[in-house]
């Protein structure tokens, strides 16, 4: 899953809102040139002479464009009728000094063919280059709210993706006090017996997994050989504690050690395995790690044997420690994921995993 970065860096701040408006304008004030090229090249006898005048008069454009844009964006919090008459109102001023140095321009150039100035000429020219002008402010004031609820858009992702971190290391820290206080209190007993031997073993095997998982993200995916690889180290510690009565058998066909999974997603279903299957039987228990395919999805078992009067009391349906895995899988893969457990025969208990297959 990817973490979405907000920008340090607004659309509005410094060089940044700089150079995107220059840009603009420049693209702006290039489209104008060339659409109302057909015009200014049938005047006069030589088309070169008015191309000088509008050349000038483009880049007198751009540095108000310039200008405008940076007043629009003082006003980007305002309602947007008082946007749009702003616009109007912007428009309107430019306008009318742009005609009159475009008569200026035209008298000076075209000074062979002069025409006397004309009221009416003057007022085509405004409403001309009105229509320009508004047609860029309306532009910049789209292209502002657009970049606004953009930016919302972007914080409400993060933010939902960080109470989704935070509720996915809480679902993966809910797992480590229950094991964290059997593991004490079994080194505690160990110690008491005298076996310091074991009791030495069983805190470095606590060390080691408690430093490899708690630095694991909970947003983060793993091979599913590492993830057993964890695993396998819990399981470590759990042996010392039932060696007498614990079997396990994995069964990872080699071409799944690849595929990615949630890290620590079979953590629950091992130690509930262990929970319910070992710490409630006085005899051998097996526990069964599987991986399978199935077409384009990964199936993941985790199987135990259970005491008779444990399995008197069995019913299909999550505990707690379950039902977070669900959760978890389901907000994890929004394309489909699900988590079923129950008793599949008088005395075996499975947890299934059914997620898709995403090799490495």
């Amino acid at each position: 899953m990817k973490h979405i970065t907000i920008p340090t860096d607004s659309f509005l701040d410094g060089n940044r809102f700089r150079v995107v408006t220059l840009r603009l304008a420049l693209i702006y004030a290039a489209a104008e040139f060339l659409i109302s090229s057909p015009i200014w090249l049938t005047i006069g006898d030589n088309p070169l002479k008015p191309l000088l005048g509008k050349l000038a008069l483009e880049a007198v454009f751009v540095f108000v464009a310039i200008l405008l844009a940076q007043l629009l964006s003082r006003m980007r919090r305002q309602s947007y009728g008082r946007q749009i008459a702003a616009c109007l109102l912007l428009s309107l001023v430019s306008s009318l000094g742009m005609s009159l140095l475009d008569a200026y321009l035209y008298s000076l150039i075209m000074l062979a063919v002069v025409v006397p100035f004309s009221i009416m000429d003057y007022a085509y020219a405004v409403c001309y280059r009105m229509s320009i002008f508004f047609g860029w402010s309306f532009l910049f004031v789209a292209l502002l709210n657009h970049m606004d609820v953009r930016d919302r858009d972007l914080k409400l992702i993060a933010s939902r993706e960080e109470a989704l971190a935070a509720q996915m290391r809480a679902l993966q820290y809910q797992i480590n006090p229950h094991f964290l206080f059997n593991t004490l209190n079994s080194i505690t007993g160990l110690v008491e017996e005298g076996a310091s031997e074991r009791a030495e073993r069983m805190i470095m095997s606590l060390s080691a997994f408690l430093r490899s998982t708690l630095q694991l993200d909970p947003m983060r995916e793993l091979r599913l050989a590492d993830e057993m690889a964890l695993q396998k180290e819990y399981l470590e510690i759990e042996k010392e504690r039932f060696s007498d009565r614990m079997r396990v058998r994995i069964d990872i066909p080699g071409e799944l050690e690849d595929a990615k999974v949630p890290s620590l997603i079979l953590q629950p279903l091992v130690e509930n395995a262990v929970k319910h299957g070992v710490g409630r039987s006085s005899s051998t228990v097996e526990i069964l790690i599987r991986a399978a395919r199935r077409g384009d999805r990964l199936n993941l078992i985790v199987e135990n044997d259970v005491a008779a009067a444990t399995a008197a009391g069995m019913t299909h349906g999550l505990g707690i420690g379950l039902a977070n895995v669900a959760h978890r899988v389901r907000t994890h893969f929004p394309e489909g994921a699900s988590l079923t457990a129950g008793p599949i025969e008088p005395r075996k208990f499975r947890a299934s995993l059914d997620m898709p297959l995403i090799l490495v």
